[in-house]
């Protein structure tokens, strides 16, 4: 059986817990990270847990991932993804790599702040890999060593503000906002074998009840071994760093049809895009303040459970 982490408000600061059948048991630990929880004995804290004293729905969660780690994302990952933003599904030849500001992360439950200036708020449901063991220099990872370095799974709202995003060409600016990163509410600490079952895994959200998002990770283009590959030969990769492995069809943003982008070639750059953002202006798919965007990870038996995010959206002070 999987074992469930959270990090909590106590008192000024954090604290872990371990998390079972809703109630939560204090764990005694300095680990001001998830790094540093990682690898400084929570993970076995957890496991040998027996004083389940809290109830879960009384605390504060925090993001299970702190911002002093990295966010490495996977963009267009999977086919029905590709589609909807106008892409050639059968077409993708390589990895597309970014990263979003640690500084996005936000809890779970915690609301996503809306700026004045983005009026194209979108979502995007994705399966988060939580690093464990440092990667200093390119490997060939395989489904059997995998478990190794990656610690855990949690869920990840990569929330976008696609009018700073596509007319910019900024993935960094317009996806980097504070609180552009809900994160958790749980870290579900995983061995080989449950970390085998991540195709299986259904990412499924909701905004206001209506079903927006709903597919298994098992339809990613670039799977875990072989993204963590092909970053071992870019890049270090530390404990508590978060790779978000990309999301499903079904997010706000539709892509023109294929007449209206060669029209939109013959604009002028500013003309294009404001057209393009007037467009997409009167979907009434994209979030604004009032609503609730609910995102559950899982496996259809129950045996993996990512938790529940329920993020209201507001507009930011």
């Amino acid at each position: 059986m999987a074992t469930t982490v959270l990090r909590f408000r106590e008192g000024d600061g954090a604290r872990w817990g371990a998390l079972r059948d809703g109630r939560v048991a204090p764990l005694d630990g300095d680990w001001p990270t998830t790094g540093a929880f990682l690898t400084g004995g929570g993970p076995a804290a957890a496991r040998a847990a027996t004083a389940f004293t809290l109830d879960a729905e009384g605390l504060e969660t925090l993001s299970p991932v702190t911002a002093d780690g990295q966010i490495v994302c996977q963009g267009v990952n999977y086919r029905s993804h590709r589609e909807e933003s106008g892409l050639d599904p059968d077409g993708q030849t390589f990895n597309m790599l970014f990263c979003k500001a640690s500084s996005c992360l936000s809890s779970g439950r915690a609301p996503i702040r809306k700026p004045a200036a983005v009026q194209l708020l979108d979502y995007e449901i994705e399966l988060g890999l939580v690093i464990g063991a440092p990667v200093r220099a390119p490997r060939a990872f395989t489904p059997d060593d995998i478990a190794g370095v990656i610690a855990g799974l949690v869920i990840f709202d990569d929330v976008s503000a696609r009018d700073v995003q596509l007319p910019q060409g900024q993935f960094f600016k317009g996806k980097s906002y504070r609180t552009f990163g809900p994160t958790g509410p749980w870290l579900v600490l995983v061995d080989a074998a449950e970390l085998a079952r991540w195709p299986e895994l259904r990412l499924r959200l909701e905004v206001d009840g209506e079903v927006r998002q709903d597919a298994l990770a098992g339809e990613m283009v670039y799977g875990p071994v072989e993204t963590l590959t092909e970053l071992s030969g870019l890049m270090d990769l530390r404990p508590g760093d978060l790779v978000a492995t990309g999301t499903p069809g079904g997010v706000a943003l539709k892509a023109p049809s294929a007449f209206v982008q060669k029209i939109g070639a013959l604009l002028p750059e500013a003309t294009k895009w404001r057209l393009f953002a007037k467009a997409q202006g009167k979907s009434p798919r994209y979030l604004r303040a009032g609503q609730t965007v609910v995102a559950t990870i899982r496996t259809d038996d129950g045996a993996l459970d990512l938790g529940r995010q329920e993020t209201p959206v507001t507009d930011a002070p």
